[in-house]
């Protein structure tokens, strides 16, 4: 039983360069919150949200670190390569987000007690937890021809950034019911974030297998429909958004004039994304060897 025990332990889960990668993400995430929660200073919804992105983050990866050392993944129903590059494309961009937001937030100049100075290591661990699951997206990513892992490929990491965007899109939204263009930006947004979410949810679940159209030319035409959606909402939000408008004077931290260039700003993000996407899923389609 003990030689069994030990031939099921994947020592390459840890020894890699995409297990060290995982490694270092760990150590820092946990470093990041352990400070910040020493701190006690992550009130409001930009701390509930970087607190909640390191553990998150943490989790995931200690869980995957896990399934893959003592080998059960394969029992898991699902496709593993797909779920672990979404996750590592989705921690990239949300500890990314918390490096941007909690030191803007919550660091002030001057910069000389010991709370800020663990709040100022707590960033720095944050920024360099992003460049550890930036690297796995690197070594894990597909290679050219490569089609066996879609969320690998350059398609399949653009869906999530897609996604991600449009959710902190919705996180800035606040009025928007006065103008029908800006209603149909919103109707934008939701429909092309539930069906990027939905194509990720079946990739990962190994559920497209069993859709009774060709795959590829429906992602081509998707992405089309999207891109062409997208270059809506980038004229009409801003037009509707600031038409007759200035910035207010006495505008503060959560002004609705800087939530609104945000998304406008946000939604540019996103038609770039779209138009990438619409690129190479065009030749993965199209200019692919037999």
């Amino acid at each position: 039983a003990g030689s069994m025990a030990v031939a099921t332990v994947n020592l390459r889960a840890v020894t890699s360069w995409v297990g060290i990668a995982r490694l270092f993400a760990v150590v820092l995430s946990c470093v990041a919150f352990s400070l910040v929660a020493s701190t006690r200073a992550f009130g409001g919804p930009y701390g509930t949200w970087c607190m909640f992105t390191w553990c998150f983050c943490f989790t995931v990866t200690l869980l995957v670190l896990v399934l893959e050392l003592l080998e059960l993944y394969p029992k898991l129903p699902l496709s593993w390569d797909d779920f672990t590059s979404a996750f590592a494309m989705l921690a990239a961009l949300m500890v990314f987000t918390a490096s941007v937001v909690f030191p803007s937030t919550f660091i002030s100049s001057p910069c000389s007690s010991s709370k800020c100075a663990r709040q100022a290591v707590a960033t720095t661990a944050s920024c360099l937890c992003f460049l550890a699951y930036a690297l796995e997206v690197g070594l894990t990513r597909a290679k050219p021809g490569d089609i066996s892992s879609f969320l690998s490929s350059v398609p399949g990491l653009l869906k999530v950034f897609e996604a991600y965007v449009a959710c902190l899109i919705f996180s800035l939204l606040d009025t928007y019911s006065s103008e029908a263009g800006l209603r149909w930006c919103v109707a934008v947004y939701s429909i092309c974030f539930i069906i990027t979410f939905l194509i990720i949810i079946f990739t990962i679940g190994r559920c497209l297998a069993y859709m009774p159209f060709p795959l590829e030319k429906m992602l081509v035409g998707y992405n089309a429909l999207a891109l062409a959606m997208y270059l809506t909402a980038t004229v009409l939000w801003p037009l509707y958004s600031f038409r007759g408008q200035t910035r207010p004077s006495s505008c503060g931290r959560s002004c609705w004039w800087d939530r609104h260039l945000g998304i406008t700003f946000l939604t540019i993000f996103n038609l770039i994304a779209y138009l990438v996407d619409l690129v190479y899923s065009t030749k993965m389609v199209f200019i692919r060897a037999p």
